[in-house]
Formats: C-alpha cells, sequence, structure tokens
C-alpha cells in the first residue's frame, strides 16, 4: 500500500501567514503539522509516500521533510499545477499510485491515534474504499455521509442544508485504483473542481462497497488561526515529555510539564507547562504561560505569554500580556508607554507591531 499526502491548499484561511510559509510547514508544539502526518503513516506501516505540492510552496516543503531518509520511507513529490480540487490530485499522482490502494490523508489534519487502524480494517476487510467520519454537533458545513445499519456508506452530501446524518467526511480515505476509474466518469462541480465526494459517490452508483471507519478520538484542521492554537493546545497537553536541556538560573520556576531544548535559557522567569521552547531561545523577566510553543532563536523579554504559538526568530519586549497569538517568523512585537495591557494577535512573517 502507498499513502497520499495533499498539500497543495493555498492556505488561504492562514493569511498572511502563509504568505511566506506552507501551511503544513506551520508548526505544532514546535514541529510541522505535516511532520506528525508522516509519523502517523509511518506507524500504520507505509513507507511509500507521495506529497501532493503547489509550484508556490513545493519546494520549500521538500527543503525541510527530504526524500524521507531520515524517516526511514520514500517520498516522491507530485506537483499539482493548479489547485482543481482533491480528485484532481488523485489524478495528477497516478503515475506514481500506479495500481496500488492507497490511503490518501488532508496535510493539514491532526488525528488523535493515527491511521493505523483505519488502514489495519481496510486489509482485514477490502472494501473498494473507507472512509473517516468523525460525527459533528453541525455537519452543514462538512461533506456528511449517510450509512446503513452495518456502517456501510449509502451516500454523500456536501454541505447539505438538511443533514440526515452528523458524521463528517474529515480528510483520510483508503482507496482502491477503481477510485482512478470513477474518477475519469465525474465532471468538475460548481467551484471548478473535481471533488473527491462526487468520485466516491460515483463508485456507490457503480454498487461498489463503500465502507465507515468512525473516529472517536479528536479530529483537529489546521486551516484556521483558532484551530491551529487549538492543536497546539491538544498536542501539548497530551504528548509533550517533561524535557530540560537548557540552562536555567536559580531565579526562575518551571511549573509542569516543560520542554526546553538545547542552547536555550531562562532568567529570573516562570514557565508554567505545558509549554515547548525550542533551541536558542532566550526568556528573560517573563512569564511563559500554558500551551504556548516558542520557535528557535526566540528572545522573551519582560513580557508575559500564553495559549500561544510564536514561530522562529521573534522578539517580544516589555508586552505585558499576549494571548491566544499566533506570531510569524522574524517578528518583533514591543510595546510602547501607553501600549495596551492584554493582546491577541495573529501576525505573518516579518513584521513589527508596536503596541
Amino acid at each position: 500500500m502507498k499513502a497520499l499526502i495533499l498539500c497543495a491548499g493555498k492556505g488561504t484561511r492562514l493569511k498572511p501567514l502563509t504568505h511566506t510559509i506552507a501551511k503544513p510547514l506551520i508548526p505544532v508544539a514546535n514541529k510541522p503539522v505535516l511532520s506528525y502526518v508522516l509519523d502517523q503513516i509511518l506507524e500504520s506501516g507505509i513507507k511509500d509516500i507521495g506529497i501532493v505540492v503547489s509550484p508556490e510552496t513545493g519546494d520549500e516543503i521538500e527543503e525541510v521533510i527530504g526524500d524521507g531518509s531520515n524517516y526511514g520511507i520514500r517520498i516522491t513529490y507530485i506537483v499539482q499545477a493548479e489547485a482543481r480540487g482533491l480528485a484532481h490530485a488523485v489524478q495528477v499522482s497516478r503515475d506514481f499510485l500506479g495500481e496500488s490502494p492507497f490511503l490518501m490523508f488532508l496535510g493539514d489534519n491532526l488525528i488523535e491515534g493515527g491511521v493505523k487502524d483505519i488502514v489495519g480494517e481496510f486489509e482485514r476487510n477490502s472494501p473498494d474504499a473507507l472512509i473517516m467520519l468523525k460525527e459533528v454537533a453541525d455537519p452543514r458545513m462538512f461533506g456528511v455521509a449517510e450509512l446503513n445499519s452495518s456502517g456501510g456508506v449509502v451516500q454523500l452530501v456536501e454541505k447539505p442544508k438538511e443533514p440526515k446524518s452528523n458524521f463528517a467526511i474529515i480528510g483520510v480515505y483508503v482507496f482502491t485504483p477503481q477510485i482512478h476509474h470513477a474518477i475519469e466518469q465525474i465532471s468538475p462541480s460548481w467551484r471548478g473542481e473535481l471533488e473527491i465526494t462526487d468520485a466516491i459517490q460515483e463508485l456507490l452508483n457503480q454498487g461498489r462497497d463503500i465502507s465507515s471507519h468512525i473516529l472517536d478520538g479528536w479530529w483537529l484542521d489546521t486551516g484556521k488561526k483558532d484551530d491551529l492554537l487549538e492543536a497546539n493546545r491538544i498536542v501539548l497537553d497530551g504528548h509533550l515529555k517533561h524535557r530540560i536541556e537548557g540552562d536555567i538560573d536559580a531565579k526562575s520556576q518551571i511549573v509542569g510539564r516543560v520542554e526546553i531544548r538545547g542552547g536555550s535559557s531562562i532568567e529570573n522567569s516562570v514557565i508554567r507547562g505545558p509549554v515547548s521552547i525550542a533551541e536558542d531561545c532566550h526568556i528573560v523577566d517573563s512569564f511563559i504561560g500554558p500551551f504556548t510553543s516558542i520557535g528557535t532563536g526566540t528572545l522573551v523579554e519582560s513580557s508575559s505569554v500564553e495559549f500561544s504559538v510564536i514561530l522562529e526568530i521573534c522578539r517580544l519586549e516589555h508586552v505585558e500580556r499576549l494571548h491566544d497569538s499566533v506570531i510569524g517568523r522574524n517578528t518583533r512585537v514591543v510595546k510602547n508607554e501607553k501600549g495596551l495591557q492584554g493582546t491577541k494577535l495573529f501576525i505573518g512573517d516579518d513584521a513589527i507591531v508596536e503596541l
């Protein structure tokens, strides 16, 4: 079995950050989202992986992720010249996929427990397609699957006004090569895209066996600022290990699960976990509160930060309370004499902000 990770989206809901960084490379707990996806695919036993990229961000993704040798896998990069839908991404990957069954995984999604269970279920039961679903409170914003009593899919509806079920399609699928023939039979939707839901519906129309895999744990789409912060919170809360490799002076306090990587120094500060501080950071006279990750080479001085994602090489100086914020790379946030006491920010790379 092969795997296909879709990373060609433009990340419009995360602009301005995605003007200068590919969305799958945005870090959660100081690790790119795409790295979590690769870890979960590797855990399922798949080692031949295609990553679909756009011409604009493909080089950046390849530079960060590499050829897969550091993961013990083989990675093939596939360029999708235009974002024309998920089924189109499968279409442009046909040479890579060949006649192999494959797992398809959206590159900005995080799934509790990974994908090993859905891959195992597919190998045991051999349906023509297996789609991961999650029960949601309001399914009207999703593709929705209607199921029969045995969990088989009987119909797919994209963003229905009156949903007949609460099972949302969440971006993890396993297909046989039959999906290629189904894609050949569909036409672009009103959005001008080849929709994977239309291709799966075509399989249903052909009488194929489409099964469902219900996810009991959390599912996070990191495509918006608040979702990114929530992903950072959940990963820090559930997976961060206490690890101190940097220098901490006698005036500082470390409380709870805190990761401080090598080359970082903490002076006269309180770090209250869960918190991840990457390499070569300098935290002085500051408070770093829960659910915060701070990227490599960042300075935080005389400031208070919590519930935030700070990327690499930033400077935060005299900021009284920064919360629920995402700060892009090489950005400086400073407070002037009449600055705000509590601040919530969403900033792209290379910015200077005076509060």
